[in-house]
């Protein structure tokens, strides 16, 4: 008498996972797969850009003496790398842009702990930093220069006059909108105003402060620039200062275009540091 044959199934658990890791290998193919389409994408756009640019430099759709040229510009930058003076204004200007961006992005963080930590102290400058914050920072300038002298610590002060405020402000709004039944539930168990800022308002704000992070990038470099412009004997301000002044417009855009190189990198490093601290949180 023939025996039953019984088929062999997967259990049900097991399939699941067999299943569930199908879809996230198809999920991951699909990213890797858009990812290589946007940077392709936007490679050939920069190549357009560029080819563009030299087609109507050497066609004459353009005044090359103005706006130069893509090989003109390459050119320069060789030749200033070459006798080491291009190297020396790009190091000032990156060192001043990491110092006032640092400096700016952890004292005006460290002002909105302050503030939200005494809600009296809050009521008192309200009023203020609003004030500051509608002030054109960068007309500041000049009042810096005659205080702290021609040099790099008042390019840095004109650099925290704009980095500082926005920090405050988006840091300090931050900390207002945690959830309050999380602060409730810390100080159920005997958590204090600092237990509370440090395991839940500090942490729930990391992806705003690393957001201000993203535009005191932006913010550091126009502040730099523009005390540059202003004192500098040194730096990539200075540069475009400099080639204004003798109408060498390939300088002018060469500095601009190296400006616009080093602040990717450093947008960059900051999407890198955003992946860290929001994936740990």
């Amino acid at each position: 008498m023939d025996q039953p044959k019984f088929e062999e199934t997967t259990p049900g658990p097991a399939r699941s996972e067999s299943l569930a890791g199908q879809v996230y290998a198809q999920f991951r193919r699909s990213e890797r797969k858009l990812a290589t389409s946007v940077r392709l994408t936007q490679l050939a756009l920069l190549i357009l850009f560029f080819a563009g640019w030299e087609a109507a430099s050497r066609l004459q759709w353009i005044d090359g003496l103005l706006f130069s040229s893509p090989t003109r510009v390459w050119s320069l930058l060789v030749e200033k790398t070459a006798d080491g003076t291009l190297l020396v204004h790009t190091w000032t200007t990156v060192w001043e842009t990491i110092v006032g961006f640092v400096l700016g992005t952890l004292l005006g963080t460290a002002i909105a702990a302050l503030i939200w930590y005494s809600p009296f102290l809050s009521r008192v400058l309200d009023p203020y930093i609003v004030v500051l914050n509608s002030l054109p920072k960068v007309a500041l300038g000049p009042l810096f220069i005659v205080a702290l002298g021609p040099g790099m610590l008042s390019i840095i002060a004109t650099t925290l006059s704009i980095t500082v405020i926005i920090t405050i402000l988006v840091v300090y709004n931050s900390f207002r909108e945690v959830d309050p039944n999380l602060l409730k539930v810390v100080r159920i168990f005997g958590g204090n105003r600092s237990t509370v800022f440090r395991k839940v308002i500090l942490p729930a704000s990391y992806p705003t402060i690393v957001s201000t992070l993203k535009v005191n990038v932006g913010l550091s470099w126009v502040g730099v620039i523009v005390g540059e412009f202003l004192v500098s004997k040194e730096g990539l301000g200075y540069l475009i200062i400099y080639g204004f002044q003798v109408f060498n417009f390939t300088l002018v855009i060469g500095s601009v275009l190296l400006i616009a190189v080093v602040a990717t990198l450093m947008y960059q490093a900051v999407v890198y540091l955003e992946g860290k601290l929001t994936g740990r949180n």
